[in-house]
């Protein structure tokens, strides 16, 4: 290793050790491990500016790791990404830009948000595949315009967790040669030798999957791991470099201990740290200016690298023109104007399942938005998700915008967030709503991103009726409705479903759309207004209502039934339709007075789910239909029968209500 390359990678090491002592709160021992590897990348191997982190045609990097967050502080530090000495100083501190886990959006340079181990793999097996299709669809010979690398770092925890398996898996399958995984193997977990827990022969495994696999011996052998980066770029099959290392390395105290894990070293051992890597023990945050000098070698070297790419991107526009624009304007995104597309909002009227209803919306969408990509986890003529005339992605016709996942619902979150934080594309996903159980933290990671990524689950109740309470979702819309920045919709209707896809589309983070099997009656009063989240489908004769009746989806049809019930018997009710809360909780208290006037006390929710998040709308005084249990098989019909999801029941406890009050 040459002098230059241990000032940097010792500076690092310290840097690390630091940030984590004085937060006196971190995860030391991966830096310290794996400073090698990763200084290697990004200083001889990765293709980025850091002038520009958003350059477009940048090698991307995902630490899958990421509680080995001070490991990236350090590098974006100084390798001139704008962090400062102040910002590390306040790693893991309120208002930081140093926190725990790296954060996207937060920190510059961070491409995507990681902690949960293996979310990480799944998100670069996203981006690299974002990366083909983008390839696929928009270079030209000469013209390698889209034409980068997705690398990733991942622990012993990454490797364990099943998501890593299915992403690996399907990584092999769609044959991503530009993927290269670093797996830094330390062999510690928090409660010691990971031989407590794993046995297998991961390299092995990755084998079997496809990939090409090679080894490391030596973590500190920078010259080796370049050999195997370089190794990886010449095989077309995604690649594992499995890379021996210590944990808490160079700290004699903590080195291949599990307390290097998840502790501060302590001031004696950070000092003796540094003592062995050559440093002066008695100064923290402190770089020798001569490590700032190699790495801004490393930047000009970006800079140039960029400033060729935009050459070559000048000399495609004029030789195409048409593709160039719609490069651009994939990358810009599409913001079509739905709300005044007459033909968006079009359906014929007879009863239908919103599954359906959202297949049909999905294509008007695919018309609209291009860049409109995504799929199922092997459920897609039950999803209505399959995009006719886009044809299939896969290795051999990475073009197509139809993505097949396979049953493999964890690591689909996983990667359409990759995709969609690469750029230059739109994304859905699709699966049963029961199962978004297994995609629950993925969605979770698009909320705290912001990314609005399209949740299709389908099957949405009791009416899933024969495959029983297994298949029966009853929590699952309290679950995803309890999620700040995600966006739950229920649509009543295909025009309802045409409200949630048309707001969803304006909002910052992730909807997902819970969707009947069974068909469901189309509205005269429904449509555009649905946007707000809820709003008043069929409204009282009187001023002022003698109850409020709440539905949604399914369900909305039992509420429009005991109105007219509760009519013939003298009693006056206003049916609101609540597609969204978080969309109507965001409206403003004029509106939200005006759909649920706060003199009418008498109020009854109706949905074939658990009560919870309902009592929010109706108060002390109100009522709520639900089913806070689990399901049966049996059909539909007689299940909501069994439950009291009928007209009937409706308008009883409806009056019922009303002369209590």
């Amino acid at each position: 290793m040459q002098q230059n390359d241990c000032k940097v990678i010792s500076a690092m090491r310290a840097l690390a050790a630091d940030a984590v002592q004085k937060a006196n709160s971190g995860h030391p021992g991966t830096p310290l491990g794996a400073a090698p590897m990763a200084y290697a990348l990004w200083s001889k191997r990765l293709n980025h500016n850091p002038a520009d982190p958003a350059w477009r045609n940048r090698d991307r990097f995902v630490l899958s790791a990421g509680h080995a967050s001070t490991l990236l502080y350090s590098l974006l530090h100084l390798f001139g990404y704008g962090l400062t000495m102040e910002d590390l100083k306040n790693f893991r501190q309120l208002g930081s830009k140093t926190p725990g886990h790296p954060e996207y959006g937060h920190t510059v340079g961070v491409e995507t948000t990681t902690g949960p181990l293996g979310q990480g793999v799944a998100n670069a097996v996203g981006m690299a595949m974002a990366e083909k299709h983008l390839a696929a669809k928009f270079n030209r010979p000469g013209f390698p315009v889209i034409d980068h690398y997705t690398y990733a770092l991942m622990g012993d925890g990454c490797v364990m967790e099943g998501i890593s398996a299915e992403a690996s898996a399907l990584a092999a399958t769609l044959e991503l040669g530009k993927l290269i995984l670093f797996y830094d193997s330390n062999d510690i977990t928090i409660e010691g030798n990971v031989g407590i827990a794993l046995k297998e022969d991961t390299a092995k495994r990755y084998e079997a999957y496809g990939w090409q696999v090679q080894k490391v011996e030596d973590g500190e052998d920078v010259e080796a791991i370049l050999a195997a980066i370089d190794a990886a770029k010449a095989d077309p099959r995604p690649s594992l470099i499995i890379v021996t290392t210590k944990i808490g390395a160079h700290c004699p105290a903590k080195e291949g201990k599990n307390s290097a894990h998840g502790e501060p070293l302590g001031e004696e051992n950070v000092r003796e740290l540094k003592k062995n890597l050559g440093l002066d023990p008695d100064k923290c945050f402190d770089v020798d200016p001569s490590v700032y000098e190699e790495t801004a070698k490393v930047a000009q070297k970006g800079a140039r690298m960029e400033e060729e790419w935009k050459a070559l991107v000048a000399e495609y526009a004029k030789a195409y023109p048409e593709l160039y624009a719609q490069m651009e304007q994939w990358f810009a995104g599409f913001a079509p104007d739905l709300e005044n597309d007459e033909s968006f909002w079009q359906f014929e009227n007879k009863k239908d399942a919103t599954r359906n209803s959202s297949g049909q919306v999905l294509s008007r969408l695919a018309e609209r938005i291009p860049n409109l990509i995504g799929g199922s986890a092997d459920l897609a003529p039950s999803n209505k998700t399959y995009l006719k005339g886009r044809g299939d992605f896969s290795a051999q016709t990475p073009e197509g915008a139809n993505l097949h996942f396979g049953v493999r619902e964890q690591a689909m979150a996983g990667i359409v967030n990759g995709m969609q934080v690469h750029g230059g594309l739109q994304t859905y996903a699709a699966t049963f709503l029961v199962f978004s159980d297994y995609m629950k933290h993925g969605i979770r990671i698009s909320a705290l991103m912001k990314l609005p990524v399209l949740y299709v689950l389908t099957h949405d109740s009791i009416g899933v009726g024969e495959d029983g309470p297994t298949h029966q979702p009853i929590e699952h819309l309290a679950a995803l409705r309890s999620m700040p920045n995600v966006y739950l919709w229920r649509p009543a209707d295909a025009k309802e479903v045409a409200a949630a896809y048309a707001k969803a589309l304006q909002l910052q983070g992730p909807s997902c759309f819970a969707l009947s099997r069974q068909n469901l009656p189309l509205y005269e009063g429904s449509g555009k207004e649905a946007m707000k989240g809820g709003y008043i489908l069929a409204d009282s004769q009187k001023a002022t209502p003698d109850v409020l009746l709440l539905a949604s989806g399914s369900e909305v049809e039992q509420a429009i039934k005991a109105k007219d019930l509760l009519a013939a018997e003298g009693i006056d009710a206003r049916v609101v339709s609540m597609p969204c809360f978080a969309v109507f909780d965001a409206q403003s208290e004029t509106y939200k007075e005006s759909v649920l006037p706060k003199a009418v006390r008498a109020r009854l929710a109706v949905e074939a789910a658990t009560s919870f998040g309902w009592h929010k709308y109706v108060g002390l005084d109100g009522d709520v239909i639900s089913i806070d249990h689990f399901g049966a098989s049996a059909p539909a019909s007689l299940l909501f029968k069994e439950f009291g999801f009928t007209a009937e029941n409706v308008a009883e406890r409806a009056k019922a209500l009303v002369k209590a009050l």
